[in-house]
């Protein structure tokens, strides 16, 4: 497997990917280039002890190393990591048989938020919160951030439907003396193809189930055919889960979200008896793609918070500590206040 890096045309230097500019950068010439301007990647062939035969299929260990192109420092990666840094030189080194054949992503959302923003922006969400201990946060702890590409599938199918059952409306007035209720009985059917787009689930087993789905949705709209070049600069993961594997999870979904819009096309009745329903799913898509993911890490009194934050949009999620003594104090007032609002308004009845 072969370890790539782009290189600058005009010095040399390893090029990375800038968000905020949407542009490749290089440090040392401080040159900057569209992903239609770069060259070919400059290549490192495999070491002739780890080679095989193309027709071979070796399965890859849990441990792989790599020889750097720059400096020649060893690379040591897990199976599914596709991009990384060398740990001495730190220059981006791609591997790319990773992300080759079937494995190659369909498409990509590029970053846009860069390092120092998605930092910023994680100190803005932490002081919106009420209840974090004020002792907790400081940005000078945060000890690690790494702008990642998640694996993701992106699903999209064509439902049909059909929904039957008893609608009753109620009607009620009165008369003189009389109360009178009315009720009308109507033979309710809804039917017709419901199309869904851009569901999006995680396709790599290690991935945190809560982080990987929480940093969700993205913009689809802004998704560009796959090129590794977007890759330098960040890690990268290749998915492990295949789509066969999720098939039955979301047919599931998708066939209980489309019984429920039926049911809901259905709601001016006062109320709905023996209802049945009908959807079978008669086309189905799903493209292999990366998206971008910054994952920041902060110790804190012996653990290690982990939080994610969505790399287009900015939205955060994660688990924050809750100071006990705070929420005890802020509920102990409204219970105080509340107690005062009452017995004044008695008083005043």
């Amino acid at each position: 497997m072969s370890v790539v890096t782009y290189k600058c045309p005009n010095c040399g230097g390893e090029l990375t990917f800038d968000p905020e500019s949407q542009k490749f950068q290089c440090e040392y010439c401080l040159s900057s280039f569209e992903e239609q301007e770069l060259e070919h990647p400059a290549t490192d062939a495999p070491d002739a002890g780890t080679e095989t035969p193309a027709d071979e299929a070796v399965p890859e260990e849990d441990a792989v190393v790599y020889s750097c192109p720059s400096c020649g420092a060893e690379i040591i990666t897990d199976s599914t990591t596709a991009a990384t840094f060398c740990f001495y030189c730190h220059n981006p080194v791609i591997l790319s048989g990773r992300l080759d054949g079937s494995l190659k992503p369909d498409a990509i959302i590029p970053f846009v938020i860069g390092r120092e923003d998605a930092v910023n922006r994680f100190c803005d969400w932490i002081k919106k919160k009420w209840f974090v201990p004020r002792a907790f946060f400081s940005k000078e702890q945060i000890e690690k951030v790494s702008g990642i590409y998640f694996p993701y599938w992106l699903y999209e199918c064509q439902i049909e439907g059909s929904f039957h059952a008893t609608g009753d409306r109620v009607r009620a007035w009165t008369s003189g003396d009389y109360r009178y209720t009315e009720h009308s009985y109507y033979d309710v059917r809804r039917g017709g193809i419901l199309h869904f787009r851009d569901l999006m689930k995680n396709a790599l087993k290690k991935a945190d189930a809560n982080l990987s789905t929480g940093v969700l949705p993205f913009e689809t709209r802004k998704i560009v055919p796959f090129s590794m070049a977007f890759l330098s600069g960040f890690q990268a993961e290749k998915r492990d889960i295949e789509i066969k594997e999720l098939n039955d999870e979301i047919a599931g979904e998708m066939q209980n979200y489309a019984r429920q819009l039926l049911r809901e096309s259905a709601d001016s009745y006062t109320s709905l008896s023996g209802e049945s329903s009908q959807v079978r799913i008669t086309g189905d898509s799903a493209q292999y793609v990366l998206l971008p993911v910054w994952i920041l890490t902060y110790p804190k009194n012996g653990k290690t918070y982990y939080y994610a934050m969505n790399g287009q949009t900015g939205k955060v999620c994660g688990i924050l500590p809750v100071d006990w003594g705070k929420l005890l104090l802020v509920s102990g007032l409204l219970t105080v206040l509340l107690f005062l609002l009452l017995f004044l308004g008695g008083c005043f009845l």
